[in-house]
């Protein structure tokens, strides 16, 4: 492995590590991964974000063919089917973060585009946010699901699970994750009381910014 690559998966352990410390994992829920080349790296089964470390990572090919002793996250085929729909991705980020996973369990629910633009910021790193159907946890029938919303946008809510963010960089995907999570805050702290930006507005600020 290369200094590099060494690099990146260290960065990979320590985004996991500080998700969980500022509360947006608990327990072993959640699942985060980088793709080098034709592998991908990902947190094992059953692990905590606390505790994650860079030599104590799952490997797999692009197909899903495990390397080396470690059992990977029950949900890799969803972090596969984000690389083989988004190309450019180069690390994804899933949490069952708190506001985020309520809002993915509201009975009425836009599932083309689950939230309103209530901040800039938000409307700058996101077309739309996606709602995938319900399937339990591990189920390899999420994955062309996911994979068909991945096309959309680069995150997107499983329905009743949490969400998925990616990016070029690990640094990029995490931080997308926790826009996510922040607008569900807000969507739910303002209720009635929000006012979401304008079409036209949004549709400035993703012409000026995309």
């Amino acid at each position: 492995m290369t200094q590099q690559e060494r690099s990146i998966l260290e960065e990979l352990a320590a985004a996991a590590r500080s998700l969980f410390a500022r509360g947006y994992s608990f327990g072993t829920a959640g699942n985060i991964s980088a793709r080098l080349g034709q592998r991908v790296f990902i947190s094992p089964t059953n692990s905590s974000f606390a505790r994650l470390a860079a030599d104590a990572l799952a490997e797999v090919d692009l197909e899903g063919q495990a390397a080396g002793p470690l059992t990977p996250s029950k949900e890799v085929h969803f972090h596969l089917a984000v690389y083989r729909a988004r190309p450019q991705a180069g690390a994804v980020v899933h949490l069952h973060s708190t506001h985020a996973t309520a809002l993915a369990c509201l009975r009425d629910l836009n599932l083309d585009d689950a939230l309103p633009v209530l901040t800039p910021y938000y409307a700058m790193r996101l077309p739309c946010l996606p709602v995938a159907p319900y399937h339990p946890p591990g189920d390899p029938l999420l994955a062309p699901e996911v994979a068909a919303r991945a096309v959309l946008s680069p995150a997107l809510l499983l329905r009743h699970h949490g969400l998925i963010a990616c990016g070029p960089t690990v640094a990029e995907a995490a931080a997308l994750a926790e826009e996510i999570e922040e607008q569900a805050r807000l969507f739910f702290l303002l209720g009635e009381r929000a006012q979401p930006l304008t079409a036209g507005q949004v549709a400035a600020l993703r012409a000026k910014f995309k």
